[in-house]
Parts: structure tokens; C-alpha cells; sequence
């Protein structure tokens, strides 16, 4: 299901690996959602400050920190939020049972349908 016409569902993507997050971007773009992509934290909270987001989709492990703390300043300003991650045992387990998440390799049909279920449920 993609977004409904005339409405605009904008996904914050935060990645820091340059090929997933073009991947990403494309899959997402062509599904009809617009999307912002940024590579760090710091980008990403200053983004997360200036626009309206639908969703934000985070990397857990970026560069300069956590994609969970940047989805958890999300679900602070009622955003929605996934998580996607290699590296589940890398991260803090409680922190990340806050946000539904996918594991890396993530097949594009498995990623459209997490982003359509998390905008459509309840924050």
C-alpha cells in the first residue's frame, strides 16, 4: 500500500553506508514516499528539528552513534519509527525493544511493508 494521493508521507532515512542508503532511498522513492536521506547523527537531529516527518528510518550503528537515539528523539516528537541493523547483539537490547526493527539484508517487499504497518499504527 502506498501513500494515498495528495498526501505526503515523508521518511527521514538515517545510514551511513553510501550503497544501503541509495538502495533505500530508491526502493522508498518509488514507492511514492518522499525522502529525506542524511548519513549521521548530528545531520539527523538537525533535520529532525527543521522538517515534519512521517517516519523515521534509522541504521542502528552509525559512524558518530546510535540510530536508536535518534529514533528514540523521534517517538519524543511523535514520529514513527523503524529501526534497521546487522548488528542486533551489538545493541542495547532494552533500547532497541522500544522500536521495531529489521535485520540487514532487508528484501524491499519486507521494508515496504514495515514502513506502511509503522504508519499505520498508533505511535
Amino acid at each position: 500500500m502506498a501513500p494515498t494521493v495528495g498526501t505526503k508521507q515523508r521518511i527521514l532515512l538515517v545510514e551511513d553506508d553510501w550503497d544501503v542508503r541509495l538502495l533505500l532511498e530508491h526502493v522508498l522513492r518509488d514507492a511514492g514516499y518522499d525522502v529525506d536521506s542524511v548519513d549521521t547523527v548530528a545531520v539527523a537531529r538537525m533535520q529532525l528539528a527543521a522538517q515534519d516527518y512521517t517516519l523515521v528510518l534509522a541504521d542502528g550503528i552509525l559512524a558518530d552513534g546510535s540510530g536508536i537515539a535518534i529514533a528514540d528523539d523521534a517517538v519524543a516528537r511523535g514520529i514513527k519509527t523503524l529501526v534497521i541493523t546487522g548488528y542486533v547483539l551489538r545493541l542495547d537490547q532494552k533500547a532497541l525493544a522500544r522500536h521495531e526493527f529489521l535485520m540487514k539484508p532487508v528484501r524491499p517487499q519486507e521494508l515496504l511493508s514495515a514502513v506502511e504497518r509503522r504508519i499505520a499504527a498508533a505511535i
